[in-house]
């Protein structure tokens, strides 16, 4: 299981991506969010599965 997160529009996931699917991550949970946003439902959609 595996998180990405980029914090600006600009900013890109494709290389955390990567790296986890080279890590063999069955399931992969991504977002994009400001630092200034306290909610984050991906992390708290991996943390139920675990």
């Amino acid at each position: 299981m595996g998180y990405t997160r980029c914090s600006t529009a600009q900013q890109e996931l494709q290389s955390q991506l990567d790296a986890l699917e080279r890590a063999e991550c069955k399931r992969i949970f991504s977002e994009k969010s400001s630092t200034r946003i306290r909610a984050r439902p991906e992390p708290e959609k991996a943390l139920k599965l675990a």
